[in-house]
Formats: C-alpha cells, sequence, structure tokens
C-alpha cells in the first residue's frame, strides 16, 4: 500500500504538470470527469486586467494632471474594468456549464441512427467524443467514435492523452471510443471512412491558411458521401464553410445559443453530396 503522505505527494505533482496519475492513485476528484478550461490563458487575461482596471476605478485618484491638463481616469479604468471582468466571467460560464449545452446542440444537428462511424477532430479531453459515444451507446447500436488531438496545454487546460482516456472511462464508454495523436492535417485513415465529423473550437487553432485548408481537405476526404461535418467556432466559419462549400458540399449556418457561449459560437452543417467521393 502507498503511504498516504507519498501519494498526496505525488497527485500534487501530477497536478502541476497538467497529467493524470495512472488508475487507481488517484483523490476524489478523479470519481468524475473533467473536461478542463478551453485555452486558459484567455480566462486568466481577462481577470488580469480587468480586475486591477476595476480597483482603479474604484479606489483610484478621480483625475491626472499631465502636461496641464486634468484627465478624469476614474470613469475610464472602471468601464474598462467592469468590461474585462465580465467577459471573464462570462468565459468562466462557458466553460464550466456552457459547452456542455452547446454540445448537446451540436449533436442535435444530425438525426442519429446508432450504426455511424464518427470522427472528432480536436476532441481534447473528450467532451464531444463521449457525447456522441452516449447517443450511440442509447440507441443500442454498433457505431464507434475517433478522436483527433495533439493535446495542446495552450488550447485547454491540463490537455493530454491519459486525461482523456481517464474521462471516457468514467463515463462508461471508452469501449466505444478510439483515440489517436494526430494533427487534423494529417488523418491516417482511408478515404470515405466516416459518416459523420464534429469539431468544436479546434481548426482556428491551426494558424497558418495552407494548414488550415489541409485540415479541412482531411475532412472532405474522410467523411463518407451523405456525411455531415459539424463543425463549431468563435471565428473563420466563414471560410470553413466557403472551402466546403467548393468541395460540393451543400451549407447550412447557424448561431449557438449566447446565454450560455462566449464567445459567440457558430456552426457550419455541411452535407457531403451522395456520389462525392474526394480523395
Amino acid at each position: 500500500m502507498i503511504p498516504v503522505s507519498a501519494r498526496n505527494t505525488y497527485l500534487r505533482s501530477c497536478k502541476k504538470r497538467g497529467v493524470f496519475p495512472p488508475m487507481g492513485i488517484s483523490d476524489r476528484r478523479s470519481s468524475r470527469p473533467d473536461y478542463g478550461i478551453d485555452a486558459p490563458h484567455v480566462l486568466r487575461n481577462f481577470f488580469l486586467i480587468g480586475v486591477p482596471c476595476l480597483l482603479l476605478g474604484i479606489f483610484g485618484p478621480r483625475q491626472v494632471r499631465i502636461s496641464g491638463m486634468f484627465l478624469h481616469v476614474r470613469p475610464t479604468f472602471f468601464w474598462m474594468g467592469w468590461i474585462f471582468t465580465l467577459q471573464g466571467f462570462l468565459y468562466l460560464l462557458y466553460v464550466k456549464f456552457g459547452k456542455f449545452h452547446h454540445r448537446d446542440l451540436m449533436l442535435s444537428l444530425h438525426r442519429w441512427r446508432g450504426d455511424e462511424q464518427v470522427l472528432d477532430v480536436g476532441c481534447g479531453r473528450g467532451l464531444l467524443l463521449a457525447g456522441v459515444a452516449k447517443r450511440l451507446a442509447a440507441l443500442d447500436g454498433s457505431g464507434l467514435v475517433t478522436g483527433i488531438d495533439i493535446w495542446s496545454n495552450e488550447d485547454m487546460g491540463g490537455n493530454s492523452e491519459t486525461a482523456t482516456r481517464h474521462n471516457l472511462e468514467l463515463e462508461g464508454i471508452s469501449d466505444r471510443c478510439t483515440i489517436l495523436g494526430v494533427p487534423a492535417q494529417k488523418m491516417p485513415f482511408p478515404g470515405g471512412s466516416f459518416d459523420v465529423v464534429v469539431s468544436n473550437l479546434c481548426l482556428h487553432n491551426i494558424y497558418d491558411h495552407a494548414t488550415r485548408q489541409k485540415a479541412l481537405g482531411q475532412i472532405v476526404r474522410v467523411l463518407k458521401p451523405g456525411g455531415v461535418a459539424i463543425i463549431s467556432d468563435y471565428k473563420l466559419i466563414g471560410e470553413y464553410a466557403d472551402q466546403l462549400r467548393s468541395a460540393g458540399f451543400s451549407i447550412e449556418k447557424r448561431w449557438g445559443n449566447p446565454l450560455y457561449t462566449f464567445p459567440p459560437l457558430r456552426i457550419v452543417i455541411a452535407r457531403k453530396p451522395l456520389g462525392n467521393a474526394s480523395t
């Protein structure tokens, strides 16, 4: 048996490194899936800017004299601080609660049969992956889900393949899921492998335009004729839609629910025509 003090020291070191300990060495928090904080540096920056500005707006000097001119700085700092702090809380609301509702909205845009082969591009810690697998299991179908990612900790706090596998085990659907550490622009799958491709807040993280086009081209290639791609992001949605449209897809765009998505998210629903077996 591992001494309690040694176990706790090991758990703290795992937390600092953003990785999960091996199964069997865990604390109480590991009994529930943890889908992390998206882009944690963004959340941090909202509060790092907002809170000091808000405090200056409340307790700072009413005016500052510069070159013989008096500038009323309190209102400027107050409103700047209020805006950044509010955005921080809205973003926190999304990463803790809203993204679960947004996932359900995305998955409601396809009429599930239960036998689909599904690809999650940029699966992160497995939120969409688990949502799809649960739907397939509820229909008692033979469908399977594959997730791909490079597990960047800049894009998701505590992001790792180990964390994703742990979440899938806790959700009880790991037998329906396969995850691979490959970038979106280098998918190893044969053409026409998937009935459905889903992706949320992934493709904008491919900063190079040409590489991003390759990733979209891979989605076109691996999707079966008649299949659907459901892609959500807060920017570049028009670019995704244009490239998929040029590949012959029919395109529908819609907004996510603004009550629980911040920044506001849009969704592209792209359907590949029957007989289009692009490779």
